[in-house]
C-alpha cells in the first residue's frame, strides 16, 4: 500500500533584525575592528576617570600640552666637554677600564672654570667634572669685549699666548682655546698655543692667563697719572 502523503511543515516566517534594529535604534553605530561599540562623545564627556582610591582623575593633555611645564628660563652657566679620555688602570685581575672627562663652564661674562674627573662610564664623569668646575670658578678683568693685555702662561708643557685684538676681530684661536674663551665674555682675542698638545694643560694655561690680568688702571704707568690728576682737580677745586 502506498503511503498516505501528509504535507511537508512550513517554516516560520524569517524576522528581519535589520528593521527590527532601525525601529528600536535609530542612530548608526560604529563597531571597531575588534567588535566593540565604540563610545559615543556624550557619554565619553560625561564619564569621570578615577584612581584606585576613588578620586576623580583629569584628563591627560594632548600633544599640544607637551612642552608647556618645562622651565625654559635661561640657564646661569653652561658648560662644554672638552674631551673625553678612556684610561686604564692595571689590577691584579687585569685591567680596569674607566673614562677621564675635561668639562669647562661659564657665564658669558667673566666667570670661567674647569674641572677633570674620572668615571665608570661617561655620564658619571661628565657630572663630577661639572661639579668640580663649578667650585673652581674664577673671575678675571676685561677691557671690553678683549682681555686687558698680552699674556703668555705656561703650565707643564704647555705654552698659551694670548693678545688683546681690535673689534671686529673675533676670536682667532685653536680647539681648546676656543672652547674655553667662548664660555667667557670675550668676543676679540688673538691666541696661539705653543709647546704641548696635551689639552688638559692647555686649559690650565688658559685659567692662569685669564687669572692673571690686571686692570688698566692698576698698570704701573696708569698709576702716577691717576694720582696726578686726582691731585689737580683738588686744587682747582680749592
Amino acid at each position: 500500500m502506498l503511503a498516505e502523503w501528509r504535507p511537508s511543515p512550513t517554516l516560520p516566517a524569517r524576522k528581519d533584525w535589520s528593521s527590527k534594529m532601525a525601529d528600536t535604534d535609530k542612530t548608526a553605530k560604529v563597531v571597531n575592528k575588534s567588535g566593540t561599540l565604540k563610545m559615543d562623545d556624550k557619554t565619553a564627556e560625561s564619564r569621570v576617570r578615577r584612581d584606585i582610591s576613588g578620586k576623580p582623575m583629569g584628563r591627560r593633555g594632548g600633544r599640544r600640552d607637551r612642552g608647556h611645564n618645562q622651565d625654559n628660563t635661561p640657564k646661569e652657566f653652561d658648560t662644554v666637554t672638552i674631551n673625553i679620555d678612556r684610561v686604564s688602570r692595571t689590577v691584579k685581575g687585569g685591567r680596569r677600564m674607566r673614562f677621564k672627562a675635561l668639562v669647562a663652564i661659564g657665564n658669558h661674562k667673566n666667570k670661567i672654570g674647569i674641572g677633570i674627573a674620572k668615571g665608570g662610564d661617561v655620564t658619571s664623569a661628565v657630572q663630577k667634572a661639572t661639579a668640580k668646575a663649578k667650585k673652581s670658578m674664577i673671575e678675571f678683568h676685561m677691557d671690553g669685549e678683549t682681555i686687558c693685555h698680552e699674556v703668555e702662561t705656561r703650565s707643564t708643557g704647555a705654552d698659551v699666548l694670548m693678545k688683546p685684538a681690535a673689534p671686529g676681530t673675533g676670536i682667532i684661536a685653536g680647539g681648546v682655546v676656543r672652547s674655553i674663551i667662548g664660555l667667557t665674555g670675550i668676543k676679540n682675542l688673538i691666541s696661539k698655543s705653543l709647546g704641548s698638545t696635551n689639552k688638559v694643560n692647555i686649559a690650565y694655561a688658559v685659567i692662569d692667563g685669564l687669572r692673571s690680568q690686571v686692570p688698566r688702571d692698576e698698570w704701573v704707568g696708569n698709576t702716577g697719572k691717576k694720582t696726578e690728576t686726582k691731585s689737580s682737580a683738588t686744587k682747582e677745586e680749592k
